[in-house]
């Protein structure tokens, strides 16, 4: 009799769940969400960030119809991660973070930032304490004599721009190079530098920026003495499971934001203005070419340093593969 009513059980449970598979009902991945997450790297700290996102993000839900939270991080790995176990649906990624995210948290790019002027790009930068001395041949002498502030490692501006287009190509190695190198969001590292508590560090343009803007005596005490080639600006990413429909309202929430005419629209425009953006246009996975060349670059110098004559000719290999499909896009696309 146990066993019988075991087997009774098991069949029960087999016809609920052929049950449960047919019908009308949506996959749970493809059903409208009642809530949404959007992440936000609180790099600038969070009681600052705050009031500068929420604003957009009530626009956000009122606009799609679901209730969109913001959640804040002090690092990309924590954002990245929290997306790939989808604590967080959607979020703004700065380039090198939203690729990790691309690739590693089943993500995509649904529009991409453009600045308060206009520009869909920003710089990487090197800054010291003005009136130091400290010039860009003086830092890159290396020699063990000055202190440094590296971004996160999964910086855009902050780590891989600065390692890509200034010291891999002239074979420096950072640790190797400084009396210490410490890595802290860009509003530490500008403290410090103003502070005199590291002679240089890494930061960006929209950092720079924002510490003018908090801090004007103490960035009146920084100077810029490098700036890189242009980065692709901050990204919208979102998980490819969300639903369908309220991904396009998403899509079309950012595409809209602050464009028209009208109380509604200027009041947008007075949202972007403290976020220090000038809107959101369309983008891509493709939107991420350029950190995808510099991470082959960084990936080609490695195998370099190694000798390992195999790892060399894969990564030679990787990186013209990719250098080639870049310079293609940039020939039919040159804008983006």
């Amino acid at each position: 009799m146990i066993r019988r009513g075991i087997l009774m059980s098991a069949s029960l449970a087999a016809l609920l769940a052929l049950g449960a598979c047919g019908g009308d009902k949506k996959p749970a991945a493809e059903a409208k969400p009642k809530e949404l997450v959007f992440s936000i790297l609180s790099a600038e700290n969070q009681s600052s960030m705050a009031p500068l996102w929420t604003p957009l993000l009530d626009d956000m839900s009122e606009q799609i119809g679901v209730k969109v939270k913001p959640y804040f991080a002090t690092n990309y790995t924590s954002l990245i991660e929290a997306m790939r176990f989808n604590q967080v649906q959607v979020g703004w990624f700065s380039a090198l973070p939203a690729l990790e995210a691309v690739n590693r948290a089943d993500a995509e790019v649904l529009g991409r930032v453009i600045d308060a002027g206009g520009d869909a790009t920003y710089k990487s930068v090197i800054i010291v304490r003005k009136g130091s001395g400290i010039t860009l041949d003086k830092l890159l002498a290396c020699g063990g004599k000055y202190s440094f502030g590296m971004g996160d490692a999964k910086s855009t501006s902050g780590t891989l721009a600065p390692m890509a287009y200034l010291f891999t190509p002239k074979n420096i190695e950072p640790a190797k190079c400084f009396k210490t190198v410490r890595s802290a969001s860009h509003q530490a590292n500008s403290f410090s530098v103003a502070n005199g508590v590291l002679d240089a560090a890494t930061n960006n343009s929209v950092g720079v920026l924002f510490f003018t803007r908090e801090k004007p005596e103490l960035a009146a005490k920084v100077e810029t003495i490098w700036s890189s080639p242009p980065l692709p600006e901050s990204s919208i990413v979102a998980r490819k499971d969300v639903d369908p429909a309220v991904k396009e309202k998403m899509r079309q929430f950012f595409l809209t934001y602050g464009t028209g005419t009208g109380p509604k629209a200027d009041k947008q425009r007075e949202v972007l203005k403290g976020l220090a953006y000038g809107g959101f246009k369309p983008a891509d996975n493709s939107y991420l070419d350029p950190i995808r060349e510099m991470e082959a670059s960084e990936t080609l110098a490695d195998a370099r340093r190694s000798g390992d004559a195999a790892k060399i000719t894969r990564a030679q290999a990787d990186f013209d593969k990719i250098r080639a499909a870049a310079a293609q896009k940039r020939a039919v696309e040159p804008d983006v």
